[in-house]
């Protein structure tokens, strides 16, 4: 189960392109390859890959390709026709043939450095780690002092959770030649990721300082900023980096990055059409979608029409952004006719709690680095529609401000007859109000991690008298329930014969059944909050999703706690204990809540 909406990408996101140094379409690149150039005896090749890099140089990658083919008509071993096509390959976002490209020329030319370099800064785009870190050391084999080496090894090595052993290559490096912004900057990411904010922004300054001019420094600083709820002084540098020239990736990673700060400030309007980035193909990270037909774009008119609405991003965005339906429901009118795709699991819950909808599911697979969502059964049919869209995407029409978010609680309707057996199964646990509890993410990496408390954090809550809690968390997480059982004398009541990661629709029955649901934000909070459950959120201040408020507008009934410090967790759990047993500490259970009319 993968988690829900996540916070702002920051310098410690594993995988994130934007710490590597050096790019295959730089001007000291270009120039090296000019000089090879220089060296190559076929006139005509030479000709047509001076054009080619001249088209590079422009940022015209196709035309590139296609001189850089015409190259390889005339002689298929050019070993520089292949590195230079590989080049243009990468520019047009074609990561699986420039991968190809660039084996050949590294094939063709072993004695060239600069072909491993490009090709394992490629191999670190598509979270190709461990290939990437073999490539890096293998260019340092020649070159071992080469700042741009030794800094992408390490991001390839703190990518695959070695965060330390890559602080102490860095350092090392600095101890030689401390002039290499860059270096700085990298380290000031991992250091940040160890929870030492002080001395990150130290190595952050220190490299803005040698290098005031590359964008990217600024962006990082400007995401840690935001991390820790400063999120107006981190919007401010992802703006001054937004001003220089970058390569596209970068200027797609920084324009998201830009509109979900101004999400969290409140400014929806513009956050949205920025927040539009994550589709932009030049991402990394960014989905494609394999659909044929016209794509929504805002102020499209729907009345009367046929639309397909595909869920996407992580199962708890799918719920969270679900709450638009009913919108657009009311748009295309008697005469439309909505078709959503989501996630297989989430299927049976969409399709009881819109039934004029027509809910198929997607399939999303990962090939080279790059992410496809199709939905299969579409395909098949050969079904049309006047328009499709991502889900997320009309919300820029449907939620231009805060106001705009309804007063609608509960647009999710669990199987009532397993509501009910839930209901009989939790009377079997000891008197007093249930609540349920999610405390961690399916994925914890070092850094991600600060963005979640310890569970030894959870004892002031876990002690309310008078509180049945319920675990609702997916994943491993024996060693808590035990700890809980052991430390703090409190059993969390398992609840028997489900599968909290697979069983979704029953998750969901089940969180309805309950009385309260405290946690923070993953897939099965979002199906509590969304079913109408009353929830408490714990977020971190820098989370976008509070939209510039001090609740949470897409569900009316959660309450949201967050810590005034970055990752100070203790103060905000022993908040909720206090409100806990003063609003639930021996108190009876909450009445069954009537059935609601679906929309």
């Amino acid at each position: 189960m993968t988690d829900a909406v996540s916070p702002l990408p920051a310098p410690d996101t594993p995988g994130a392109s934007k710490g590597l140094m050096g790019s295959s379409t730089s001007q000291g690149a270009l120039r090296v390859l000019k000089q090879e150039l220089a060296l190559q005896r076929d006139a005509r090749i030479s000709g047509l890959l001076a054009r080619a890099v001249a088209e590079i140089r422009a940022h015209r990658p196709d035309g590139a390709a296609d001189l850089a083919l015409q190259a390889l008509q005339t002689d298929e071993r050019s070993g520089l026709a292949w590195h230079v096509l590989a080049i243009a390959q990468e520019g047009r976002g074609d990561y699986v043939n420039s991968l190809r490209c660039y084996e050949a020329a590294l094939a063709l030319l072993p004695a060239d450095s600069d072909v491993p370099l490009n090709l394992g800064r490629l191999a670190f785009r598509m979270g190709m780690y461990n290939t990437a870190e073999k490539l890096f050391g293998h260019f340092l084999a020649q070159r071992p002092d080469h700042a741009e080496g030794v800094n992408n090894q390490a991001l390839s090595v703190s990518a695959q959770d070695r965060t330390d052993e890559a602080i102490r290559m860095l350092q090392d490096f600095l101890g030689r030649n401390p002039t290499h912004a860059n270096i700085w900057n990298s380290l000031a990411g991992m250091v940040a990721e160890t929870g030492d904010l002080a001395s990150a922004e130290v190595f952050y300054r220190e490299a803005l300082r040698l290098d005031p001019r590359t964008p990217r420094i600024r962006y990082n600083l400007g995401s840690m900023w935001i991390d820790i709820g400063r999120i107006a002084e981190g919007l401010g540098e992802i703006e001054t980096a937004l001003k220089r020239p970058m390569a596209a990736d970068e200027k797609a990673m920084m324009t998201m990055a830009r509109g979900l700060a101004q999400l969290a400030l409140g400014r929806l309007s513009e956050g949205w059409r920025n927040y539009a980035a994550r589709h932009d193909i030049h991402l990394k990270d960014a989905t494609y979608f394999a659909l044929d037909g016209a794509r929504w774009t805002p102020g499209s008119t729907l009345g009367g029409k046929s639309l397909l609405l595909v869920g996407e991003q992580g199962l708890g965005d799918e719920v969270l952004f679900a709450g638009i339906v009913p919108d657009a429901l009311e748009d295309l009118g008697p005469g439309g006719q909505l078709t959503m795709a989501v996630e297989k699991r989430l299927a049976p819950l969409f399709a009881r709690s819109f039934p004029s909808v027509r809910v198929e599911a997607h399939r999303t697979v990962a090939t080279a680095g790059r992410t496809v969502r199709a939905v299969p059964a579409l395909q098949t049919s050969g079904a049309t529609f006047d328009l499709w869209s991502p889900i997320a995407s009309l919300l820029q029409d449907y939620r231009p401000n805060v106001e705009a978010f309804p007063q609608r609680t509960g647009y999710l309707r669990p199987d009532p007859e397993r509501v009910a057996h839930w209901r009989d199964a939790l009377a079997s646990t000891p008197e007093g109000p249930k609540v349920g509890l999610l405390w961690k993410s399916a994925v914890l990496t070092r850094g991600r991690s600060r963005l979640f408390s310890s569970f030894e954090a959870w004892e002031p809550v876990l002690r309310t008298p008078g509180v049945v809690f319920v675990n609702l968390q997916y994943g491993d997480c024996e060693a808590e329930l035990r700890m809980a059982q052991e430390r703090f004398g409190v059993e969390i009541w398992t609840p028997p014969g489900i599968n909290l990661r697979e069983d979704l629709d029953d998750v969901t029955a089940l969180s309805a059944a309950l009385d309260l649901v405290i946690g923070f934000s993953n897939a099965s909070f979002n199906l509590a909050a969304a079913a109408g459950t009353p929830a408490w959120l714990i977020a971190s201040k820098g989370t976008w999703t509070a939209l510039g408020t001090d609740r949470y507008p897409w569900y009316p009934q959660v309450r949201l706690h967050r810590p005034e410090t970055y990752s100070d967790w203790d103060p905000v759990l022993q908040t909720i204990a206090d409100n806990l047993a003063r609003e639930f500490g021996g108190a009876a259970r909450r009445p069954e809540a009537p059935e609601e009319a679906s929309s």
